[in-house]
């Protein structure tokens, strides 16, 4: 009579899990400010977390083959990105483990010994079992484990993309300061030439005694300065190009990248009509926001330990003296289980444990309502910073053609005996400052181009929009 009630106990168990009785909060994605619109660009709409699109090659904006060619190294050698795709794979795994837990394990015994007394002769025993267990999910606590488990595999697939997009934006950013070193090395050995031109005239001068000899002394100083400029930013580029050499995952000894004697400065536009829901993108948005699900499903796993834990087991296995008795029915056996746990007392540990889950799921977002912040705001300053720029190399351009015009008259006043040489060397600092400028300012727009297309989460070109 037992029996029988013991197995619609056990039927009823299995409903109750079946039925999905979870003890864990509904999850909703937290609230976050939504302006209507990017105040430093118009026609932009709000945006909302989300990386699941396609960001596509957005180094191929800048038009640059040998940009193209690097990039694509970062995927397989950067030792970051490798890092990351390990831990992704190290979080799937632990998806696979948690699921299992919603499925009987079965275990399968083989053994044999054999036993006596001396001088009374020995037995042996042999005995093949086969077990199994299950707990079933009443109150969806492996649920909730498999769930947190899900999510943080998804915010450390969003580190992936986050390390990705970190080494390819670092990598173009050095790139692109290699370039702007080579345009400034150009631009010091041409100065270096004028300078010892200017100083073969004055030393002419001096020699048959038009000018005193600090005008030979300073054309020395401005030829030396200049030299040592151009020496400074040999080592800046061996640097860059060191920077990069690592994060292609190659030693810098292994790795060398030639100048590009026509290299040109190219920065995209952002077209005004591009929407903010670019920032859904944003690999740290995405890992953030699955942090908050992964921590809403700890206080589930929390909850449930005020109820008890249930277990059901069975076996079934025969045993003998002999091998052959193995696989006789009349030496069969078995075995069926139920077992609950319950703690009764634990002076407060589970409403503990259970306020520390809510806690952290509130930490969690509001870590997540500041990225969304610092998001919207990285993009905002970015766009200040395009815009600015590109009206600072209009002017920087201005300034330096302005300034050779002057470095040019000056010296032309020089040569006929009209002005002193102090005049000389003013006019040829103010200018090479000027081209100087230019040129910074127009790698400035290069870096801020690329920091705008990180803060956006990947590229804006044509099929990569949602």
């Amino acid at each position: 009579m037992r029996e029988p009630k013991l197995l619609r106990l056990c039927q009823l168990m299995l409903a109750a899990s079946l039925a999905g009785c979870s003890v864990g909060p509904a999850y909703q994605v937290p609230d976050t400010p939504a302006p209507a619109a990017f105040k430093e660009l118009a026609g932009w709409v709000p945006a909302a977390p989300a990386d699941t699109l396609e960001r596509g090659p957005w180094w191929q904006l800048f038009d640059d083959p040998v940009l193209n060619e690097l990039a694509a190294g970062i995927e397989v050698s950067n030792q970051n990105v490798a890092l990351a795709v390990a831990n992704y794979a190290q979080a799937r795994a632990l998806v696979a483990q948690q699921r299992a837990a919603l499925f009987p394990s079965l275990n399968l015994s083989l053994s044999g010994d054999r036993s006596g007394v001396r001088g009374q002769g020995a037995d042996n025993a042999y005995r093949l079992n086969l077990g199994g267990s299950w707990e079933p999910d009443v109150w969806g606590r492996l649920r909730a484990g498999v769930t947190g488990a899900e999510a943080s595999a998804a915010a450390t697939a969003a580190d992936l993309a986050s390390a990705r997009l970190s080494a390819q934006g670092e990598l173009a950013a050095n790139y692109f300061t290699v370039r702007q070193l080579d345009a400034t090395r150009a631009l010091l050995l041409d100065t270096v030439a004028g300078y010892e031109r200017v100083l073969q005239i004055t030393q002419n001068r001096f020699n048959v005694g038009i000018v005193a000899r600090t005008d030979v002394l300073q054309a020395q100083t401005q030829l030396a300065s200049a030299r040592s400029d151009e020496l400074g930013v040999v080592r800046q580029r061996a640097q860059a190009e060191h920077a990069i050499a690592i994060l292609l995952g190659r030693a810098p000894a292994e790795f060398t990248l030639a100048p590009l004697p026509d290299w040109r400065v190219k920065v995209p536009e952002v077209p005004v009509g591009v929407p903010s829901t670019l920032l859904q993108r944003r690999p740290d948005i995405a890992a953030a926001e699955r942090d908050v699900a992964a921590a809403n499903a700890d206080i589930g796993i929390a909850r449930a330990a005020y109820f008890p834990n249930i277990g059901l087991s069975a076996s079934g296995g025969t045993g003998g003296s002999r091998v052959s008795d193995l696989f006789s029915a009349s030496n069969a056996a078995w075995s069926f289980g139920l077992s609950a746990a319950q703690s009764i007392f634990n002076a407060g540990a589970t409403r503990a444990a259970v306020a520390g889950a809510e806690a952290r799921q509130q930490a969690a977002a509001a870590r997540y309502r500041q990225t969304v912040l610092t998001a919207f705001g990285d993009v905002e300053d970015q766009l200040t910073a395009t815009r600015v720029l590109a009206e600072q190399q209009d002017l920087r351009r201005q300034a330096a053609e302005a300034a050779s015009l002057v470095e040019q008259q000056i010296l032309n006043q020089y040569k006929a005996g009209q002005v002193s040489y102090t005049e000389v060397v003013q006019a040829q600092v103010t200018a090479l400052n000027a081209r100087r400028s230019l040129l910074q300012v127009q790698a400035d727009r290069q870096a801020v181009a690329v920091s705008l297309i990180q803060s956006l989460g990947g590229g804006w070109q044509a099929g990569s929009q949602p």
